[in-house]
């Protein structure tokens, strides 16, 4: 017992000066690698505690003290943040090769999605570049999204007679549960030729059907999972994310692999189908290296991945835009009219107007520059350690890479008055007037980094050329076809703006509003 007292009041002494000592040591090694500046990290958590649960925000606030390019530890996981056009240029442009991998997280690894999915394969895979070749000549490609222009044209025409019925009974128009299911009507009957979401029973959110999964998946793989951030203990699933996910992925990939079967069978029966949708493509397709065709996991990663990014994204930028023009109803009044001089007296919006409607153009920019969908688009990591900002910083190989692209849309250097709802910045006729200050000429095409919504280099988001449409096409139509006012309560109390973040940037409580038909 003399022995064994003064080693157990002296072991919490060692055991406290061994962790300072490797924390010390963390430190001082951090700044031989030449990091960039960032906040002190805690020992274990690192800074976690410094990001809250708008991390768009919350890293705004942290770049405006430490810099446009900072890095942080959250958890044990060394992370450079980019919040600048300049900052983002630097990451997706410049250095894209060495830093277009991807931070792969927890979630992915069910059914092993990351070594399938187009979004978390290297760029440098066969397969990745197989999969974004097929998407990109026969989905999104111009020749592609021309034959499938009417089909477009039908689904949001049945958007416009939905709101009407619900208009004429007096009901609010919960917008951005109809532009989802309209998003993800287009998205299957392109891939399957058939819709999976009934607008008539709105959109039926029920937990079995191909909706109500797809919305709960999005959700749980939005929220922040201790996992990513403490890869070593990512085993024990402490939040039982993983296992929520799988079971989620286990339900869709049934759904989808189901009308797989189905094609199959009637391809077998008829011989070569009549008319071929996205499915058939990817069922006939051949690598030109090997002859060989997609595997069925690949099929099934592949076209949860078209859902998952293909709907919320178009359904929360009409959100907000209609939110926003509701909130300011000069805005609103202008949309309406440049409708209306542009149409004449034709009932429906064509994707043909849309050239020609420079304000609503406008507006889904200025939309994309306050509420990008993804406000901090998808992780990057190094794949090789580089040296950016001139030499300035070292990005060791492995390290978590974030672009900032909300901080980037809110930048008072770059956007005068950035939290004021102005798309006329975006018109070139009012670029001397003081409201444009020089962003008049700004696109979202990944070009101009001041504005990236869909990310830019070889990371870019394929689906733009399809999203953009539907988003000018659904927006133009319930513009057009009628009035839009506030709730009697939201007119009272104000409409909430506070945001939501998932899979997307949404709006916290789901915008509600009254159409009257004109």
């Amino acid at each position: 017992m003399e022995l064994e007292l003064p080693l157990l009041y002296y072991a919490p002494c060692v055991l406290a000066l061994v962790l300072s000592s490797v924390y010390l040591l963390g430190l001082f090694a951090d700044r031989c690698r030449n990091l960039p500046p960032g906040p002190l990290p805690f020992p274990v958590i690192g800074n976690l505690l410094s990001v809250s649960a708008l991390p768009h925000r919350s890293l705004a606030r942290l770049a405006k003290r430490h810099g446009p390019v900072m890095a942080l530890r959250l958890g044990s996981v060394t992370t450079v943040v980019a919040s600048s056009a300049t900052a983002a240029r630097d990451v997706l442009q410049r250095h894209d090769a060495a830093l277009s991998g991807r931070s792969i997280p927890d979630g992915a690894h069910v059914f092993a999605h990351y070594t399938h999915s187009m979004g978390w394969l290297p760029t440098s895979n066969p397969r990745w570049r197989a999969l974004r070749k097929v998407c990109s000549a026969e989905l999104f490609a111009p020749h592609r999204l021309g034959t499938n222009q009417s089909l477009r044209q039908d689904k949001v025409r049945r958007l416009v007679s939905h709101v009407e019925q619900l208009a004429h009974g007096g009901m609010p128009i919960i917008v951005g549960r109809l532009t989802f299911s309209t998003a993800l009507n287009l998205l299957s009957s392109t891939i399957f030729s058939e819709d999976v979401a009934d607008l008539d029973s709105g959109g039926d959110d029920s937990v079995g059907s191909f909706k109500g999964i797809l919305t709960e998946l999005n959700a749980t793989v939005g929220i922040p999972n201790v996992s990513d951030f403490f890869p070593e203990i990512a085993r024990l699933d402490p939040q039982g994310l993983r296992g929520r996910i799988e079971g989620l992925f286990e339900r869709m990939h049934t759904m989808i692999d189901d009308r797989i079967e189905r094609r199959l069978r009637e391809r077998a029966a008829a011989g070569e189908p009549p008319n071929k949708n996205f499915l058939d493509m990817l069922l006939d397709y051949r690598g030109t290296e090997d002859g060989r065709g997609f595997d069925r996991q690949t099929l099934l990663s592949l076209i949860s991945d078209l859902f998952s990014a293909g709907t919320d994204t178009s359904a929360a930028t009409v959100e907000w835009a209609m939110a926003e023009l509701l909130l300011n109803p000069k805005s609103m009044a202008r949309a309406r009219s440049e409708l209306a001089q542009v149409l004449g007296s034709k009932p429906d919006v064509e994707e043909s107007d849309i050239g020609q409607l420079k304000y609503l153009q406008a507006i889904i920019k200025e939309t994309f520059r306050i509420h990008p969908p993804a406000p901090l688009l998808l992780p990057h990591e190094a794949e090789a350690t580089t040296q950016i900002q001139g030499g300035r910083y070292t990005v060791p190989k492995g390290t978590r890479i974030v672009v900032n692209v909300w901080a980037i849309g809110h930048d008072g250097e770059a956007w005068p008055e950035p939290e004021k709802f102005m798309p006329e910045r975006f018109l070139e006729e009012e670029n001397g007037s003081g409201n444009g200050g020089g962003t008049a000429g700004v696109d979202f095409r990944g070009r101009d980094f001041e504005l990236l919504p869909f990310g830019s280099g070889r990371r870019m988001c394929p689906g733009m050329p399809l999203a953009t449409r539907m988003v000018h096409l659904m927006l133009a139509s319930l513009l057009h076809g009628f009035e839009w006012r506030l709730r009697p309560e939201d007119e009272k109390n104000g409409l909430d703006m506070s945001e939501r973040v998932g899979l997307n940037l949404a709006m916290a409580k789901p915008l509600q509003a009254m159409a009257t038909p004109v």
